[in-house]
């Protein structure tokens, strides 16, 4: 299926929206992928993890590429309406009219990004729920459309109350937002440094909502057929799993896999497109890994390896840093010298598993950089 120029340059800039989220981030593709995908549908995400894991940065800098109005706030049980919606308009009450002040209140923002969402009262979160599914607002008798694009939510832990169960589902993608792993740790001090140091670029608009509602309206252009079969094997396999999708995750399903295709630049949805099933497929924070273990084994896909060798990469770059830092005949230059043979082992039987052109460029560039650290250990040693 062609693409005219004006769909191209669409897709041109979802694909660099993406690019710009994660950019001062470290280590937080996944969750900018969840976000991304979250905003192209018009649907929402939830952030799963504990504090400190860039969660509300990610959200406000996805409202400044976008120049959407944003708003946000921190939810306990003691959380009034009136924080979120406004308060009333005494002069108007006086008047015998039931007004609300709603300016850089919640019902006027276009992204929301809500903290420790469901800690809310049980007031709050009946309003979340018709503004999350309806877009609407009932204010007493009133009913009032709100703009909100995207809701994000924050939590750091999953509700097991029945209670939730209903706003819970509403986030139709979720990601665990996990602690940066020690591989990553160089990268952090260095991100956070240029942060703080004020180093990083501001935020600059790539979209608009005019634009953003022309990228919303290409998803049903998207052609799902391809993948359908395989999308009913999926869910068969999960309920197989223990692994149960409500009936409006399933049927939402095909909106998040058509985002993916348009973030890929593609209006045809191919097989690798069912990733995204592991954003919408977890409940608890145990199902994250299991779906995408399931999505491994299911999926023909290069994105395993490609991960798989991401991580050997960064490993591979941290023993080069280590190595510039030892003397020779440094007793854990030996240890290194094994595990990069490991490495190297492990990256050829790869290549003789796939045949992806991404793959077999990442393996060989990585064999390289193993090599010349080989080769460094070996001339420290005498070998």
């Amino acid at each position: 299926m062609q693409a005219s120029e004006a769909v191209k340059e669409l897709l041109d800039k979802a694909k660099k929206f993406y690019n710009m989220l994660i950019e001062p981030f470290v280590g937080r593709e996944e969750e900018g992928k969840a976000i991304t995908l979250a905003i192209i549908a018009r649907e929402h995400a939830l952030l799963v993890g504990e504090p400190g894991t860039a969660k509300s940065a990610l959200a406000r800098r996805a409202a400044e590429l976008i120049n959407a109005k944003f708003f946000k706030y921190l939810l306990t049980k003691y959380t009034e309406p009136s924080e979120l919606f406004g308060p009333l308009d005494l002069n108007a009450l006086r008047e015998g009219r039931y007004v609300r002040i709603t300016k850089g209140k919640m019902p006027e923002a276009e992204i929301v990004f809500l903290d420790e969402v469901f800690n809310a009262n049980s007031a709050v979160l009946n309003a979340l729920l018709s503004i999350m599914q309806e877009r609407i607002w009932y204010d007493g008798y009133t009913e009032v459309r709100v703009p909100l694009w995207s809701l994000i939510g924050a939590t750091n832990r999953v509700p097991e109350e029945p209670e939730l169960e209903a706003i819970y589902d509403r986030f139709l993608l979720r990601q665990y937002a996990k602690p940066l792993p020690e591989n990553k740790w160089s990268e952090l001090l260095e991100a956070g440094w240029m942060i703080e140091a004020g180093k990083v670029s501001p935020a600059r608009p790539v979209l608009d909502i005019d634009s953003l509602q022309q990228l919303h309206k290409l998803i049903f252009s998207v052609d799902l057929s391809a993948i359908k079969p395989k999308l009913l094997r999926l869910f068969a396999v999960f309920e197989e799993r223990g692994i149960h999708l409500t009936d409006r995750r399933k049927a939402k399903s095909l909106k998040i896999i058509a985002a993916n295709a348009l973030l890929e630049g593609r209006l045809r949805a191919k097989e690798r497109d069912l990733i995204v099933l592991k954003y919408i497929a977890p409940r608890d924070i145990e199902d994250f890994d299991k779906v995408s273990i399931i999505l491994s084994e299911e999926l023909k896909m290069p994105e395993r390896y490609l991960k798989e060798l991401s991580d050997i990469r960064a490993n591979v770059r941290e023993a080069a840093r280590l190595v510039e830092t030892m003397r020779s005949y440094d007793p854990r230059l030996v240890d290194l010298f094994r595990s990069l043979k490991i490495a190297k082992t492990r990256i050829i039987n790869i290549l003789r598993e796939a045949d992806d052109q991404r793959v077999r460029a990442l393996a060989n560039d990585t064999l390289r950089e193993i090599d010349d650290v080989l080769e460094k250990i070996s001339y420290k040693l005498g070998m």
